[in-house]
């Protein structure tokens, strides 16, 4: 529901790069026969008022791309570009958490707060990082760079739920990490929420079926419910790999189609 105290906000993904996988890859106890692909796409999304610009998480680049086997289709930061934002101004970043594909980048946002929950730095710079099961999914150069952001009075640490702004606020779901972060947002659609890695598929969340990077199952799956709380509607919850995003939503524009979603 539209509340007309809010701001309104449009929220834009941008996919970047994909992944080829099987079925069986993408749940807890996958069926060895669901063998058919179920690639993945990687984003970052954007969230435009009447007052701020938000970016949330800045992705991977070239290197990590190559280094991880990923299919690397476009630079996630210079992409703002092409929604008239240059992110030498942006002011806030919400990092939903600090895996290599959530990471990077951060020299390109010289103006920037990072927003980042306090279970995420603490899990990702502690001791379940000498476990190599815990640790696959971090860059241990990106995570080295959000410390010396904080170092440099750059991180703002948060603890649960809070607001950010009118508008937009932030929940801690936890489950794929310790400190997984979502966003919530006020559209002319109602609540959405930018559900990261709470569910990387449609399919995750919607059959209950975890995703197998994991630190919690039991808060995965309590997630997959939170996320559905918030929102509005079940299909205002956007997922944070599937390709399905680009399907479900038009394309900011004609010549975006592919490239940049436009979910509000």
């Amino acid at each position: 529901m539209k509340h007309p105290d809010l701001p309104v906000h449009e929220v834009h993904a941008i996919r970047y790069a994909r992944h080829e996988r099987t079925a069986r890859d993408n749940f807890v106890g996958g069926d060895p026969h669901e063998n058919h692909a179920m690639p993945m796409d990687y984003f970052v999304w954007v969230v435009r008022g009447p007052e701020r610009v938000l970016v949330v998480d800045t992705g991977f680049n070239a290197r990590v791309a190559a280094a991880r086997g990923r299919e690397f289709l476009r630079c996630p930061v210079a992409s703002l570009a092409l929604l008239g934002i240059e992110p030498q101004t942006v002011e806030d970043v919400v990092i939903t958490h600090l895996h290599y594909d959530h990471v990077g980048n951060f020299d390109r946002f010289p103006s920037a707060r990072f927003h980042v929950q306090d279970r995420e730095v603490s899990f990702a710079t502690g001791r379940h990082m000498r476990h190599a099961s815990l640790r696959a999914a971090y860059e241990a150069h990106d995570v080295a760079e959000f410390v010396l952001r904080v170092f440099e009075e750059r991180v703002v640490f948060h603890d649960g739920d809070e607001t950010l702004y009118p508008g937009i606020s932030l929940h801690w779901v936890g489950g794929h990490t310790a400190g997984l972060q979502v966003v919530r947002v006020h559209t002319r659609k109602g609540w959405l929420v930018l559900a990261s890695d709470a569910s990387h598929y449609y399919a995750n969340m919607e059959g209950r079926r975890p995703f197998p990077i994991v630190y919690n199952v039991g808060e995965m799956l309590e997630g997959h419910e939170k996320v559905y709380r918030l929102a509005d509607s079940a299909d205002l919850v956007i997922p944070g790999h599937d390709p399905a995003v680009m399907a479900r939503f038009p394309a900011a524009s004609a010549e975006l189609a592919g490239i940049i979603a436009r979910l509000d």
